[in-house]
């Protein structure tokens, strides 16, 4: 059963980045369950850590005792009675869903109409993609919504009322997926990875009112409230048992401030008073004082804080967000030098002794090859060229991201140089004499740079020196992406558009059909599209150009007596890939997935799954890279193809390329071809003649805002083909078809080889 699909992505790092994860792990293998208390618990190896108090600076609330022992084991008896019928049992879609397993931390910001464009903007920016959901509650909505944010309008702008119906909306549509609600204002700065890490070791199954406790009006009693602008913490729990009684609260307690009325709320009908401390767990906060700097604010409260209050303007939500950026790679770069002077040390423990640690200290040695086929090759290049390049050339030049990863590497080098020698040298780069770089999938790109360096001393005297520099970019950071539910089961619609120079290989194309999907009772549906121009279309009444093809459809519906193989008749000049699917979408449902294929396509299982599973309607569109088969008159030549070498589709790719040139094949929904279409209509206004300049990619790309999946595909193979380009169309389109065909001839060696023939066959 497939439970979920993850997306891996490894995102490389200049700085070797280390993270560790200490807790208690369990091993089940025998369980006896017994009545009584236990007083085992998980030890607490994070004692150190920077969320931990010491004992003596703890003070614990007067209700943590009880609330220890959060979760009781209760034996659930099972009785099958016989004289009932069996029912199937109903099992989840995810494994979470069944396990009750709930998200850790929910965030709602209370902003208001005046400032949801600047300073909800600014929290948005700065903590939405450290969190799994984050929220913002308003009384009114903006004429406006700011991109890419969940605005919640609540119709009334009292804050009172907005702060009732706020926790009211929390508990009805997430009281049941999350453990934790964080609420804070929109003034309020937080250092998210830090409160992530505070719920992270606070107990979900207690009642629980953290934040800044605050006195009341006047002070007498001892009951606190959270201060609204320092943002607090509310369990699940106590969001369920507070629910109750709202209303009452609503209509009983008088209060201008909403962070008071909660709290008034919540001490008298569940007398829980707001708490800074619970379970060695402290809740830090900072108050910013007028016209203060981030940069030069340098106390250990303020480094340690959780969120900063008051945040005046936007730009004051950047600089803190900046500074609490670098104090946090500062406190990293002293971990990282604190273990690896750990593992230094207890490497004499080690059978190698001081010779087995490896460079970096911490990073997986370099991979060693087991054959001269495994060994890794290093990629030789300067400031201007790299000698390692996609078409097999031996020299192109060096841009886009290998420039900037190449800039930056020399950079970095120098600016590394100078950290370790100063003062007693300083460098300033010359020029790159050789660069070498390889990379290693065990532990990241490696690089040897041989530098031409000025190096001047403390007395100004300089000197130019050359200096060999080993560097790593080392693989960290890896992140797991949730992505959509998928399934292998979804019926594809295969669209098939056809003219009248097409027709040739439908015979071919046909085959393949039914022998990998009629054959196989595979879900798979097949439309034609015949394309007419307009003399053929005239004609068509005593002479159809598609008759044959026609007559070949009829001879598959006969053998197969369920399957029917519908075809659309269009008829245009120009066959823009938009106006056809414009037809097509009309005709079929918005839950339809889309095989958009050529006449040399060879449909085949293998592709059509990986079309269902890259394909996802609202999230994803995939455009595959087929595996395009050389000329064999360049290839071969007079010689003929062995058996091996035209059977290479079932063992291997070889004799051909993958033709990046050609975006004919498309995977994608209909609901997301219509959907990006509407947001095209408005520029078809102004450029009637914009149809026929765009293909599908293009329209996802510009107006869709989904995944665009482009990757090569090794399941879809094409025979050599030379491709009919119609210079009706873009000037990026006609020239992409002649790039393709120039490309589809032959490899830079094939073509060197038939010129190097043909030489000789002029000069005798």
């Amino acid at each position: 059963m497939r439970l979920s699909s993850f997306l891996a992505l490894f995102r490389p790092a200049l700085p070797l980045i280390l993270g560790l994860s200490l807790g208690c792990s369990l091993s089940l293998l025998m369980v006896s369950w017994t009545q009584g208390d236990t007083d085992d618990s998980c030890g607490d190896e994070l004692g150190n850590g920077r969320l931990f108090m010491g004992r003596g600076e703890a003070q614990r609330d007067s209700r943590d005792g009880a609330g220890d022992e959060d979760f009781q084991p209760r034996i659930v008896p099972y009785h099958k009675d016989p004289n009932k019928p069996h029912k199937k049992v109903l099992r989840t879609r995810y494994i979470h869903t069944e396990l009750g397993i709930r998200e850790r931390l929910l965030v709602g910001v209370l902003t208001s109409r005046a400032t949801l464009n600047t300073l909800a903007v600014a929290v948005n920016r700065t903590i939405a993609h450290h969190f799994h959901r984050t929220f913002f509650f308003t009384g009114l909505r903006s004429p406006k919504v700011p991109h890419g944010m969940t605005v919640v309008a609540h119709g009334d702008d009292r804050p009172v009322w907005l702060m009732y119906e706020t926790v009211r909306h929390l508990h009805q549509h997430y009281g049941s997926d999350y453990d934790w609600f964080l609420l804070a204002q929109d003034d309020t700065y937080l250092q998210a990875d830090r409160l992530s890490e505070l719920v992270g070791h606070l107990s979900a199954g207690q009642d629980l009112y953290m934040g800044r406790a605050e006195e009341f009006i006047g002070g007498e009693e001892k009951a606190r409230y959270c201060h609204g602008g320092y943002g607090y913490l509310l369990s699940r729990s106590l969001l369920g048992r507070l629910q109750p009684h709202l209303d009452t609260c609503r209509n009983d307690i008088l209060s201008v401030r909403p962070d008071e009325w909660l709290g008034r709320c919540i001490i008298d009908y569940l007398g829980l008073s707001c708490v800074e401390v619970h379970q060695e767990m402290t809740y830090r906060y900072f108050e910013l004082g007028k016209n203060a700097d981030p940069e030069r604010e340098d106390s250990t409260r303020f480094k340690n804080a959780f969120t900063v209050h008051p945040v005046s303007e936007p730009n004051l939500m950047y600089r803190l967000h900046k500074r609490f950026s670098q104090i946090e790679l500062e406190w990293t770069y002293l971990q990282i030098q604190q273990l690896q002077t750990q593992i230094n040390n207890l490497s004499d423990l080690t059978p190698e002794g001081k010779a087995g640690v490896t460079w970096p200290i911490g990073i997986n040695p370099p991979f060693k090859p087991r054959t001269r086929f495994e060994v890794i090759n290093w990629e030789y290049f300067t400031e201007e060229h790299i000698y390692s390049c996609v078409d097999s050339s031996p020299k192109c030049e060096m841009r886009g991201a290998d420039r900037a990863d190449i800039n930056a590497i020399l950079e970095i080098a120098v600016e590394r140089l100078n950290e370790r020698y100063q003062p007693q040298l300083r460098f300033r780069k010359r020029r790159l004499l050789n660069g070498y770089r390889r990379f290693d999938p065990t532990r990241g790109m490696e690089y040897m740079l041989d530098l031409a360096l000025e190096a001047y001393t403390q007395k100004g005297h300089s000197q130019v020196i050359a200096k060999r520099v080993n560097m790593l970019r080392p693989l960290s950071a890896v992140e797991i992406i949730p992505m959509p539910y998928v399934t292998e089961a979804t019926r594809v619609q295969v669209i098939l558009p056809v003219t009248a120079q097409d027709q040739d290989y439908i015979g071919n194309f046909l085959d393949m059909y039914v022998m990998n999907t009629l054959d196989t009772h595979d879900n798979v549906l097949l439309t034609f599209l015949f394309i007419y121009d307009p003399f053929d279309a005239q004609r068509v009444s005593q002479t159809d150009v598609f008759a044959g093809i026609k007559a070949m459809i009829g001879e598959v519906e006969k053998r197969y007596g369920d399957v029917k193989i519908p075809w659309i008749s269009v008829k245009t000049e120009v066959p823009s890939q938009v106006k056809l699917m414009d037809i097509i979408s009309k005709k079929h449902p918005v839950d339809t997935l889309f095989f958009l294929a050529s006449v040399w396509t060879e449909v085949n299982a293998d592709f059509l799954n990986r079309c269902r599973m890259n394909a996802i309607s609202n999230w994803q569109v995939f455009f595959p890279i087929h595996f395009q088969e050389y000329s064999p008159a360049v290839v071969y030549r007079d010689q003929q193809p062995s058996a091996a070498s035209s059977s290479f589709a079932s063992e291997s790719l070889r004799d051909g390329h993958f033709d990046r040139h050609v975006f004919d094949e498309a995977c994608f929904y209909n609901a997301d071809y219509m959907t990006a279409r509407t947001k095209m209509a408005a520029d078809i206004l102004d450029n009637e003649e914009l149809l026929e300049s765009m293909d599908v990619y293009d329209i996802f790309v510009r107006y869709s805002g989904l995944h665009v999946f482009r990757a090569v595909e090794p399941a879809l193979i094409q025979k050599y083909v030379r491709r009919t380009c119609n210079a009706r169309f873009s000037e990026d389109i006609y020239h992409r078809c002649v790039l393709s065909n120039l490309e589809g001839l032959g490899s830079r060696s094939h073509l060197a080889m038939a010129l190097f023939e043909q030489e000789q066959a002029n000069s005798t």
